[in-house]
């Protein structure tokens, strides 16, 4: 095995061992490495182009020149039941009824799943540091990976990894 495919195989143990709230999981994962990655790469200069969304083509050629990208999201995430308005809405019944948004993510969602996501980020790229794999949170990978359906889930980032001298993914 690789040495990156193997940091990306522990960047999800930790992402799926990252604490949740009350204990439940939503996250998803998964590392998409050659032709995958290549296709994915591609696309995003399309979805940038296609979108008139700037930025796109930069992380495009970040990802082309990975050796994997880990994707990291949550699907079908319940909400929590804190009534606490963290999502914008009233009561968590009102988010649950709520019409469901469909643009690069789907929405609405429960704030404290997403802070579930956020942390099962932060544990994977801790992993990637500690290993001196280069890497970044990339929002546009995930959005590409979600419209090209590599992946069903609702929301979803995306994290190139390198091995280099310098790191790709700074001072672009």
């Amino acid at each position: 095995m690789h040495a990156i495919e193997m940091v990306a195989e522990l960047m999800a143990a930790s992402a799926v061992t990252a604490p949740k709230s009350k204990g439940e999981n939503f996250v998803e994962i998964r590392v998409v490495t050659g032709d995958t990655l290549k296709k994915l790469a591609a696309e995003m200069v399309r979805f940038g182009e296609r979108a008139r969304k700037k930025d796109f083509d930069r992380d495009a050629k970040n990802v082309a020149e990975s050796a994997a990208v880990v994707l990291i999201g949550i699907k079908k995430a319940t909400v929590l039941g804190l009534n606490c308005g963290a999502c914008g809405f009233s009561d968590c019944k009102q988010l649950q009824k709520a019409k469901r948004c469909e643009v690069e993510f789907a929405g609405p969602q429960c704030a404290f799943r997403l802070l579930d996501l956020g942390i099962a980020l932060g544990s994977a790229v801790k992993t990637a540091g500690m290993l001196n794999v280069d890497n970044r949170i990339m929002y546009r990978a995930g959005a590409v990976a979600r419209d090209m359906q590599l992946v069903d889930w609702d929301v979803v980032m995306g994290i190139p990894l390198s091995v280099s001298g310098k790191s790709i993914y700074f001072d672009r």
